[in-house]
């Protein structure tokens, strides 16, 4: 993966692009999907691949698959066809999983629900506290300055 600072977008290959959506969409209550379950279902869906197929690619043994096996992995975790060339797309699609994956976190759904009709700047001061308690929560070095990465 090749990270770019400022405006360039974050560059992703195949493998690593396939490999956070079996990270990011798990389904609830469960653990993530495994190879065997994801090429069962978009076989059942009428495009026949294997889960060996499905390993080799998150690897990067193999990246230049089918367009119908990319619609397949697209359907089966719920993204457009270009999160997988298209590394706008990618950016996107990833932050409104990452929102998504917060919201399970009711208390997290609770503060965001609670918030709504807040005026501007009784947002900008709750997002002020919310900074502020993030910062007392991070481990403290000897010098008493939170620690940095």
């Amino acid at each position: 993966m090749v990270v770019s600072a400022g405006s360039e977008s974050t560059r992703h290959n195949l493998a690593e692009k396939l490999n956070h959506l079996f990270q990011a969409v798990v389904p609830a209550g469960r653990g993530p999907y495994g190879n065997e379950e994801v090429a069962q279902v978009i076989t059942a869906a009428g495009v026949p691949i294997s889960s060996s197929y499905i390993w080799l690619l998150r690897k990067g043994q193999r990246d230049n698959p089918t367009m119908r096996h990319l619609d397949g992995l697209a359907k089966f975790f719920g993204v457009p066809q270009a999160y997988f060339f298209d590394d706008d797309v990618t950016e996107q699609v990833n932050s409104q999983l990452e929102l998504a994956y917060a919201m399970r976190d009711s208390r997290i759904r609770n503060l965001a629900l609670r918030a709504e009709g807040l005026s501007p700047a009784s947002l900008d001061a709750l997002l002020a506290f919310v900074h502020e308690v993030r910062k007392m929560n991070e481990p403290q070095t000897k010098g008493g300055e939170p620690r940095k990465g």
